[in-house]
């Protein structure tokens, strides 16, 4: 589970009445984060502070605690059930499990200063992107390390073969019998584990089993995979900035006055607009006409000059 809180999260064992469930959860000062799964299902739910104050005034009428006062209570009794560190006896006393057809309930009864104090996790189906994200994703990178592994391990032991042959061809004698091997050969320790140990593993069936030694390499494998995610983001920004280049907004006719006479420059003298109604009429008779430009009169047509009228013989 990625938060801002703290490396990623394993998946855990946890028992909730006589019910076996993975569970993986975060608690922060006044939210929190959870995820079970049966391994048919995966619920989830995340409540912020208000909606947590909510929830405890409708599930218990006489509580007038601050949020931080009964959260902290709730996450004393939460934690440890839902990371795996309760025994059965103090899981079943406080928590019981209640499955609906579109939703898992988690029940918690407990006290709060001497009052009874309830609460219940209302965990709705989670989106597929989430069970991809939290679960299937991560083991199968978990699976492709285990391969890896076990690759480097069989490239180990054959060098020790190669020792131990090269300790014999100089003299070497093995003191105690019982601890002579046979030379490691891969191809045949898959087939025989394959045929032989897999079988009473039991692993055909559903298990929850997740062993400490599989947290620590699930926690490892978020926390790389969440940091090439990070890399990655960072690149992709950094390369939107370098091909980020400002184009100016460009003048339109309108807004550009710098090329204009001053005196055609709109609002260049305000007194023109304020003339007496004298000088208003004169300039219904007699107008000044601006100058030109010489660029601007060069695109202009000529104007057609009057037709004379041809005087004949005959008028």
């Amino acid at each position: 589970m990625e938060t801002a809180a703290g490396p990623a999260l394993p998946w855990v064992p946890v028992s909730v009445g006589d019910s076996r469930l993975l569970a993986k959860a975060w608690f922060g000062d006044t939210e929190y984060k959870v995820l079970l799964s049966d391994l048919t299902n995966v619920w989830e739910e995340e409540m912020s502070r208000d909606s947590i104050q909510s929830r405890a005034q409708e599930l218990n009428k006489r509580l007038r605690a601050p949020v931080q006062a009964f959260f902290a209570h709730l996450r004393s009794v939460a934690v440890p059930c839902l990371s795996g560190q309760s025994d059965d006896q103090s899981t079943s006393s406080y928590f019981s499990l209640e499955p609906h057809s579109s939703h898992l309930t988690v029940k918690v009864k407990s006290e709060l200063a001497g009052v009874p104090f309830y609460w219940e996790f209302r965990c709705t189906p989670a989106p597929v992107e989430v069970v991809s994200r939290q679960l299937v994703r991560p083991l199968l990178a978990v699976t492709l390390v285990l391969q890896r592994q076990v690759g480097e391990l069989a490239t180990l032991l054959a060098r020790k073969d190669a020792e131990i042959q090269d300790y014999k061809e100089n003299g070497a004698i093995l003191s105690r019998g019982r601890l002579q091997t046979e030379p490691f050969e891969e191809e045949t320790y898959q087939k025989n584990f394959i045929t032989q140990t897999l079988p009473q593993m039991g692993v055909l069936q559903d298990c929850l089993e997740f062993n400490s030694g599989l947290q620590e390499l699930y926690v490892a494998v978020s926390t790389a995979r969440n940091s090439e995610k990070r890399k990655r983001s960072a690149e992709h920004d950094s390369a939107s900035t370098d091909n980020f280049s400002f184009v100016p907004e460009r003048t339109t006719p309108d807004q550009d006055h710098s090329s204009l006479p001053k005196d055609m420059r709109p609002g260049s003298n305000q007194n023109d607009l304020q003339q007496p109604l004298g000088e208003a009429q004169e300039a219904d008779t007699e107008q000044t006409v601006p100058l030109i430009p010489a660029a601007a009169s060069a695109n202009r047509l000529p104007l057609r000059p009057k037709k004379k009228k041809v005087v004949g013989l005959f008028r």
